[in-house]
């Protein structure tokens, strides 16, 4: 919906000027004034506005994340067949939405989270193409619980299960990292010597 509201800005927008270069006597009337005003610079606004809204979304997408070389790695970890692979479990298992997994998980569920996880992007594409990849990727900040918790917290199944639910106090406050026992993670180094999960 999104994106053909922005191909219509952009044609009604390529129309207009292309009717201000044929007739350019319109713009010497004041209402001839207010379409010029609203082709050349309200109708591009709109559309640069809509357009990049439309990108920060497709951003979201885990093929968008993945698109990336470095990560074709860390995508094929998520078919990793051994479920004690977290995100591979989650990703196999529609825990997560796959077509956002990589946002699901790496992005922090706080006020400005999205807006910091578009500026670390952008960190990562001048990495890519003005820096040094490093071989093995990191996180910039080791992985906060709450980007667990924000899913795992009033389930059941975690709530009432042992340990979690006598360290509930200690993983909400960050004491306690829930990596330090769930620390299978993507494996990406190894992920070619590992069985994968072929899919349904």
């Amino acid at each position: 919906m999104a994106n053909h509201a922005a191909t219509i800005l952009i044609v009604l927008t390529g129309i207009l000027i292309g009717l201000l270069i044929i007739r350019p006597s319109l713009t010497t009337v004041p209402g001839g004034k207010i379409l010029a005003f609203i082709a050349l610079f309200i109708l591009p606004l709109a559309a640069l506005v809509l357009g990049a809204a439309i990108h920060l979304e497709d951003a979201k997408s885990t093929d968008f994340c993945l698109s990336c070389h470095p990560m074709e790695a860390y995508g094929k970890s998520l078919r990793i067949a051994d479920p004690t692979y977290i995100p591979a479990f989650h990703f196999q298992n529609n825990l997560i939405p796959t077509g956002a997994a990589c946002y699901t998980c790496h992005t922090t569920y706080t006020m400005f989270g999205g807006v910091k996880a578009k500026l670390g992007g952008l960190r990562h594409l001048y990495i890519y193409y003005f820096g040094t990849v490093p071989a093995k990727l990191a996180l910039y900040e080791p992985f906060n619980n709450r980007e667990c918790l924000h899913c795992h917290a009033g389930m059941r199944v975690f709530e009432e299960s042992s340990p979690h639910k006598e360290m509930r106090e200690q993983l909400g406050a960050n004491e306690m990292s829930c990596v330090t026992c769930h620390n299978k993670i993507h494996d990406a180094q190894q992920v070619d010597q590992l069985k994968l999960w072929k899919g349904a």
